[in-house]
């Protein structure tokens, strides 16, 4: 026995887990915050009120629950995989009836001391879902037109709900993280070539709806896609937040204006510059070299997750690794592409850096879930 080897075994089994946690993962995980708590204390002027001081108390809450989570065992949680859906799915339900309204949307249930968003509950509990479906499924009915179809209702039915808050830019993602889990459990292509097919005459029928009477669309959604193919149509009005936001990224040029120095965020040309735009103020500030590095710690957390799944040798563990894996891309690829002019705006927050409660608990939780996939993997 080697003396590594001795270490490990005397180490109480209680706490022998801390050994075995994907340290790497957690330290990436709280740099990113800490950018995220820096430019909040940037765009606040100086000052750890009213965002950066909130946002770190919840990261720390957050790790708490992240550690929580990965002590318990895996199995644990393929088991609650149906609950913890159907418990999202119904949190949905209850907020188109009792849910507070915010900036025009209804996507909130006040819990007096926070308000959580079930949406961003039922992103991680659809991939827990559809990782428990497809452990369950043999591999050869995997491709079968009945169990496509069950897994199909199991993303359409949160989705539907989602878009009535309105909530588009989660909608996305539901769809095309589910979509994305579907091909991972090894969905014959087919299926995707139909989809995607039938994706285009759905964005075709979507605007030909425009202005009748079942138009498809809110008109403010509308606006946007507008806004995303010319910006420039209206600068003053649905065209100011992206205008403002390019603004702000190509004044930063390689190295940035310094922190605290950023002149669209400081002088509040930059709207929403505590969530969905931080990356622009950061950028600002930073310059090119500040945006790719926050890019590669992005990077960095995927491959982690990629590796992760591909050395655990439990078909569950490596779909939730996945399927988490691909949320968290989805999330600050949507985000980034957003406010760079690549796609249109639809509020997806930057994760761990934009100024938020419920999606960053959420999201750490997560990343327990992977932690506990990877502490409790076969050796």
């Amino acid at each position: 026995m080697s003396y590594l080897e001795y270490t490990v075994k005397s180490v109480p089994a209680g706490w022998r887990k801390l050994l075995f946690i994907n340290w790497p993962l957690a330290i990436l995980l709280t740099a990113i915050a800490g950018v995220g708590v820096l430019m909040l204390y940037s765009v606040a002027g100086g000052s750890m009120t009213p965002w950066a001081e909130p946002q770190m108390k919840r990261f720390a809450m957050g790790l708490v629950l992240m550690f929580i989570v990965a002590m318990v065992p895996i199995w644990f949680w393929r088991n609650m995989s149906v609950m913890a859906y159907l418990i999202a799915f119904a949190l949905l339900v209850a907020v188109e009836f009792f849910g507070s309204v915010g900036m025009g949307a209804q996507r909130w249930i006040d819990l007096g001391f926070m308000r959580l968003q079930p949406s961003e509950l039922m992103k991680v509990a659809m991939v827990m879902m559809l990782a428990g479906y497809y452990d369950w499924l043999p591999m050869k009915r995997v491709s079968h037109p009945f169990w496509v179809l069950i897994p199909v209702f199991v993303i359409l039915l949160p989705t539907f709900l989602v878009v009535t808050q309105p909530d588009l830019g989660t909608a996305i993602l539901l769809v095309a993280g589910g979509g994305l889990m579907m091909f991972l459990a090894g969905v014959h292509w087919a299926y995707f070539a139909t989809v995607f097919a039938a994706g285009i005459g759905g964005i075709y029928t979507v605007f030909l709806s425009r202005g009748t009477d079942w138009q498809m669309l809110k008109d403010y959604q509308f606006r946007r896609i507008d806004t995303f193919l010319d910006p420039s149509s209206d600068p003053l009005g649905a065209g100011y937040h992206i205008t403002q936001a390019k603004i702000a990224m190509g004044s930063g040029g390689w190295t940035g204006r310094g922190f605290m120095q950023g002149t669209q965020s400081r002088l509040n040309f930059l709207p929403e510059k505590h969530t969905d735009f931080i990356f622009n103020t950061l950028a600002e500030e930073f310059g090119f070299i500040g945006g790719i590095s926050l890019l590669l710690l992005y990077v960095l957390i995927l491959v982690f997750c990629i590796v992760s799944a591909l050395q655990n040798r439990d078909r569950y563990s490596s779909l939730l690794i996945l399927g988490i894996g691909v949320t968290f891309f989805l999330f600050f690829a949507v985000n980034m592409s957003m406010v760079m002019g690549l796609a249109p705006v639809v509020g997806v927050p930057l994760p761990l850096v934009s100024y938020g409660g419920s999606a960053m608990l959420v999201l750490m939780i997560a990343f327990g879930l992977v932690q506990s996939a990877h502490i409790h993997r076969p050796r």
